[in-house]
C-alpha cells in the first residue's frame, strides 16, 4: 500500500509539473497571406506552420505555404528552422525565425530562404490571433536568385 501512495505521489508531482509549464509544447498557425514577388507580382494564398518549443523562448518551425496569381501561376514553400519568442508578456508573443527549404513555382523548383518574425496577440493559453508575420525571402532556382520578395501573414494561432 505504501508502494502505491508513493508511486501515487511521484506521478502526481510529475503531472504537475508539466502542466505548470509556462509555455506551450506546441503551436499550429494557420492562416492567409500576401506575397510581393520579385518583378510587380502580387499574390494571394495561405500560411500553415507548426512549432515544437524545447523551452520557454526557442523552439523549431515547419513553415508551408502557397501563393497564387493569374490563371494557373503559383508559388510553394516548405522550410523549416529555428524560432524565438519572447513570451514575457501574457497580452502578447513577439517572435523571429530563420527557415530554409524548399521552393516549388510554376515552371522550376528551387531552394527558398526566409527570415522575418511577427507578434501573436494572446486570447488565451490555448488560442491567440496573428496580428501579422512579415518575412523577406529569397528563391534560387533554374540558375537565378530572386531575393526582393516579401510574404505578410496573419491568422489562428492553437498552442497545445
Amino acid at each position: 500500500m505504501r508502494r502505491l501512495i508513493t508511486v501515487g505521489c511521484v506521478v502526481g508531482l510529475l503531472t504537475v509539473s508539466v502542466v505548470a509549464a509556462d509555455y506551450p509544447k506546441a503551436e499550429i498557425f494557420g492562416g492567409y497571406q500576401y506575397t510581393h514577388l520579385e518583378g510587380g507580382i502580387n499574390a494571394n494564398g495561405w500560411n500553415f506552420a507548426l512549432n515544437g518549443n524545447f523551452n520557454e523562448s526557442f523552439g523549431i518551425t515547419a513553415d508551408f505555404s502557397s501563393a497564387y496569381w493569374g490563371s494557373s501561376a503559383s508559388n510553394y514553400t516548405y522550410t523549416f528552422g529555428p524560432v524565438l519568442s519572447l513570451r514575457t508578456n501574457k497580452a502578447y508573443t513577439p517572435f523571429v525565425h530563420a527557415l530554409i527549404g524548399g521552393d516549388h513555382a510554376t515552371g522550376f523548383n528551387g531552394f527558398a530562404l526566409l527570415a522575418g518574425g511577427g507578434v501573436d496577440a494572446n486570447i488565451n493559453r490555448r488560442f491567440a490571433v496573428r496580428v501579422a508575420q512579415a518575412d523577406w525571402f529569397l528563391v534560387r532556382g533554374n540558375g537565378s536568385t530572386s531575393s526582393k520578395n516579401l510574404r505578410i501573414s496573419t491568422g489562428w494561432v492553437v498552442r497545445f
